[in-house]
């Protein structure tokens, strides 16, 4: 048959294509110029890549770096974060808990608290830091008076007691020690006239700007001091006595006084003239609000003006 005599030709055609490739010199296959034509390189990678299948052509492109699939239906590739991405992500946005919120506020108000004490105490300190080599002198001379009368009221104290123990009448004994306690509590409250050494606090306001509290605040440190009566103005000033500010001047327990404010004060004077001219103290804050201040002292100051008697609603001796 003549498909049967073709068989030969096809394959002796072959043989002899095989025979030529093989037949090719050695130099021209150690040739450095890259052939050109269908059997290129470039050729066979293109026409091997239009032979792949989809999905081996997907895998190559996101194998390459690409983060989208060349197929519209498969969804995108999350891009790779970095590790400052990650430790961003972590920290942004916060993960609070409640008992970590709870936590952070506590520390928040104890460090406040720390920080506004220390701010006080530096405030407080500031004025000695400042001070005069004489002005600490006169400071700590004052702590040394204050001790020593504090020291002295034990004394006194235990003297009493010693001669409640040892009088053979103590009866009498208790009632002279009662009279004597007697007077120097209506002292303090203002139902008797006192006299004694002292000083005398003048204070002119000529533009008003003295208030309740700095008068306050020269009351509390003469009372410090160890003033024993104290008088503002026609007024006795006793442990329940309040200061507040009215038009043109200020109220001492309702009765309204005006500048010049003068305080008669019994005490020892060399005790109560350096209490008020510490640093930072009364005379200091009161020439602060442009007032002028004079301290005079004298061996006899009169406090005349007295408080009624009060019996207590409520309150009762014990002893009844």
């Amino acid at each position: 048959m003549s498909s049967q005599d073709e068989i030969p030709e096809n394959s002796e055609n072959s043989e002899n294509s095989e025979n030529s490739e093989t037949s090719q010199s050695p130099e021209a296959a150690q040739s450095p110029e890259t052939p050109k034509g269908p059997d290129t390189p470039e050729a066979s990678e293109n026409r091997l890549r239009k032979e792949l299948p989809e999905e081996v052509r997907a895998q190559e492109v996101r194998a390459e770096g690409n983060t989208e699939s060349p197929d519209a239906g498969t969804e995108p590739r999350k891009p790779v974060l970095t590790g400052r991405q990650r430790l961003a992500k972590g920290l942004w946005p916060p993960r609070v808990s409640r008992a970590q919120f709870i936590v952070a506020l506590l520390l928040f108000g104890l460090g406040f608290g720390l920080a506004v004490q220390v701010a006080s105490n530096s405030d407080s300190d500031g004025a000695l830091r400042g001070a005069r080599q004489e002005d600490l002198v006169r400071i700590l001379d004052e702590l040394d008076d204050r001790t020593q009368r504090l020291e002295e009221e034990k004394q006194g104290l235990e003297d009493q007691r010693t001669e409640l123990e040892n009088s053979s009448d103590q009866a009498e004994e208790a009632r002279k020690q009662t009279v004597e306690k007697e007077k120097q509590l209506a002292i303090l409250a203002g139902t008797v006239a006192a006299q004694g050494p002292g000083i005398t606090l003048t204070i002119e306001d000529q533009k008003g700007t003295v208030e309740a509290d700095m008068l306050l605040d020269a009351i509390q440190e003469l009372r410090a001091a160890g003033a024993e009566a104290i008088q503002v103005n026609g007024v006795r000033v006793v442990a329940g006595t309040y200061l507040t500010d009215v038009s043109g001047g200020v109220a001492v327990d309702g009765n309204k006084i005006s500048a010049p404010y003068r305080f008669k004060v019994i005490g020892k004077p060399q005790d109560l003239e350096p209490a008020l001219n510490i640093p930072g103290g009364v005379v200091q804050t009161l020439e602060k609000e442009q007032a002028t201040v004079t301290v005079e002292r004298s061996d006899k100051i009169i406090v005349d003006a007295l408080r009624p008697a009060k019996r207590p609603d409520y309150a009762r001796s014990s002893s009844q």
